[in-house]
């Protein structure tokens, strides 16, 4: 499987830089052996459709998207719903945690932790 720069036109996500200091900063802390960050959808939340952001080993036809030395796992169904997504991390009065900015979801939740299409 090819890796693909998460700056390159053909990426399915982008990842910001904030997001890919802190995945790296929880990535070196895991002590599971794996080889990147996954992203995916599961079916559930207000929605319809929940965001899975989850650290795991490399799976056969996963498309591979690598960020500053970061890899980004996604299965090709989850690709589907995820193509064009950007991953920021944000910290702030109301709390922190990773942004989900998904141009394919045609409604969200008010967390931004589900969406539908």
């Amino acid at each position: 499987m090819a890796v693909i720069e998460a700056g390159h036109p053909k990426a399915l996500v982008h990842a910001t830089e904030n997001a890919v200091v802190e995945l790296k900063k929880l990535l070196a802390s895991e002590t599971k052996d794996v080889d990147g960050v996954r992203m995916a959808v599961k079916g559930g939340g207000c929605s319809g459709l929940s965001y899975v952001l989850d650290f795991d080993k490399q799976r056969e036809g996963d498309n591979v998207i690598e960020a500053d030395g970061l890899k980004i796992l996604m299965d090709r169904k989850s690709a589907i719903y995820l193509k064009g997504i950007q991953l920021d991390y944000k910290e702030g009065l109301k709390g922190k945690g990773f942004v989900f900015s998904n141009p394919n979801a045609s409604s969200t939740c008010g967390c931004g932790e589900s969406f539908s299409v």
